[in-house]
């Protein structure tokens, strides 16, 4: 296999790794919740979520498959994660370990959901470096910055269930490893049909937005004091869309 290639799996790899291990990182920075915090950040989680779906896949899929394909992924992302739901239903509990597993658990599908996203946003860079160096550069860089939500996304709940800081950016870190699968598998096809990207894309959109509403937010809500939770989701859309369009 051509070195080059091996360069640009790793290119691939560290946009995954390092976007989501420093999401990750900023979040965990919170420590141990209290329950306005934690209703806060798992609020937070959703709103970012929610920004990355319809300001980033959905749009994106749209755009590169149209509508009939992004509806057909959209559709197939839900189905999967109602699936899961009923192979591992979930409890929301009152506290305890209980409640530690159920928010452990619930990281677990925010980091699949999360891989789905990866696996083609790294095809997308090994076909833009097959195309040029410069175009591959570019999109692993905003590739990188765009996954920085992601990982703060997935360490609310970790956060809820006191894992520690340096876990929470592991476990980010390992959410971002199929991007490296997808930047060497994008380098070696060299092209991927738009309608494959799309389908993808708004696949993993589907799954994600089965999560918000059957997790996240439920979550935020149950443990808000005040408003602590609707102000979560609200900031979390703020911040997820800045960075969308900023970073």
């Amino acid at each position: 296999m051509d070195y080059s290639v091996w360069r640009i799996a790793l290119a691939g790899l560290l946009a995954g790794i390092v976007g989501t291990g420093l999401g990750g990182l900023i979040i965990s920075a919170v420590g141990q919740p209290s329950k306005r915090v934690l209703s806060f950040v798992l609020g937070f989680s959703a709103g970012v979520m929610l920004a990355m779906i319809f300001v980033d896949l959905l749009p994106e899929s749209l755009r590169l498959g149209g509508p009939t394909n992004t509806f057909i992924g959209l559709l197939l992302g839900i189905v999967l994660l109602l699936l899961l739901d009923f192979v591992v239903p979930h409890q929301h509990v009152a506290g305890g370990e209980d409640q530690r597993s159920h928010y452990l658990r619930l990281s677990i599908l925010l980091g699949l959901g999360i891989a789905l996203h990866n696996l083609p946003e790294g095809l997308a860079i090994g076909t833009g470096y097959a195309a040029s160096q410069e175009r591959g550069w570019r999109l692993m860089m905003a590739t990188l910055l765009h996954n920085v939500p992601e990982g703060m996304a997935m360490a609310g709940p970790m956060v809820a269930a006191g894992i520690t800081s340096l876990k929470v950016a592991s476990a980010a870190i390992v959410a971002g490893l199929p991007e490296g699968i997808g930047a060497l598998l994008g380098a070696l096809i060299g092209r991927v049909s738009t309608a494959t990207l799309a389908i993808s894309s708004s696949f993993a959109a589907g799954a994600m937005l089965y999560i918000v509403f059957d997790e996240l937010i439920p979550e935020a809500q149950s443990h808000a004091e005040g408003h602590s939770g609707t102000f979560g989701g609200v900031l979390g859309v703020v911040v997820g869309m800045a960075m969308l369009y900023y970073l």
